[in-house]
């Protein structure tokens, strides 16, 4: 295909720093050559994979088959009235700024997360409270050959969630957003802002990494079995995955060059030269130590994306 590239190594296109070789790869800038790139993939009959800053996740080591669309268009245009069309390339973090400078709220805890719009959609990011698809209000789809806008209900998002994580999910690229955010003053937007990435920065090693890598747990029959949470948590059942992977001593725990943070434990690193199956196998580990003593399962924010052999 006139315009791709053949055989890119994606270890350069994820924060983990691991993954093998895309068949095809484009990167565009636009979502004219979004929408362009993924109608003629699938003209082609390719299989399609998007990435954005790729921070969700995990190409295999035998990399991903068909074409990868690298989504870099990032154009952000704000209304003082708080309606704001954005591109879904851009980053959270320049969504956050470019609506506290006009003195919205809502999206202070986008604040320093390492990802896309497009990808806090399929995984319904969200900190401190606040998810992106709390403001949403429609999203540009390209599906087939048809390129339309659709509701917040379309996506059916759940807790770290929407139907295009799931299993059968429809065949789309994700163009542009609508947002209508209320009105917050600048000092407000900005502090709250400020506290929310001392607290990220605080927490998050500067390793290579994906972020969270699993899911909270949702028990309140086992919150009320841990003194060591915190009386919130408690009251709502939730329960931090790091919690429970630091309760049972993984910090540390390596497998090839990947390793449970030490400095939270619900980060997966790159401490130097790990491969995709070090890291997907260091995640197997820790998922069947935690079913072990807590008997719940966990499951990954990450997405393992490509050729992957064997039985995970």
């Amino acid at each position: 295909m006139r315009g791709w590239s053949e055989g890119v190594q994606l270890r350069s296109f994820t924060t983990l720093r691991a993954g093998g070789p895309a068949d095809f790869l484009r990167v565009v800038r636009t979502a004219d050559e979004f929408a362009e790139a993924w109608t003629e993939a699938g003209t082609e009959g390719y299989r399609r994979t998007i990435l954005g800053w790729g921070s969700n996740v995990l190409p295999a080591d035998d990399g991903i088959a068909g074409a990868v669309i690298v989504n870099a268009a990032r154009r952000i245009a704000v209304a003082a009235t708080g309606e704001v069309l954005a591109e879904s390339g851009c980053s959270m973090q320049d969504l956050c700024l470019a609506t506290v400078q006009r003195g919205l709220g809502g999206m202070e805890f986008a604040v320093g997360i390492p990802g896309t719009l497009g990808g806090s959609l399929v995984s319904n990011a969200g900190a401190y409270r606040g998810e992106i698809s709390d403001y949403l209000e429609e999203v540009e789809i390209q599906e087939g050959a048809s390129r339309r806008w659709v509701s917040k209900a379309w996506m059916e998002f759940g807790y770290r969630d929407s139907r295009l994580r799931r299993v059968g999910s429809p065949e789309v690229a994700l163009l542009r957003v609508r947002f209508k955010l209320p009105s917050r003053s600048r000092v407000d937007a900005y502090e709250a802002a400020r506290e929310f990435q001392r607290q990220r920065i605080g927490k998050q090693p500067p390793t290579p990494s994906a972020g969270s890598f699993f899911k909270n747990v949702q028990s309140h029959e086992l919150a009320q079995k841990l003194p060591g949470l915190p009386k919130l948590l408690r009251d709502l059942g939730k329960i931090p995955a790091g919690f429970l992977i630091e309760s049972l001593g993984l910090k540390g725990l390596r497998k090839g060059g990947a390793m449970v943070g030490k400095r939270h434990a619900n980060f997966l690193l790159n401490v130097g030269g790990a491969t995709a199956t070090d890291i997907r196998t260091l995640a197997g580990i820790v998922k069947g130590r935690v079913r072990e003593s807590y008997g719940v399962e966990l499951e990954e924010e990450v997405l393992y994306l490509g050729r992957w052999r064997g039985t995970w």
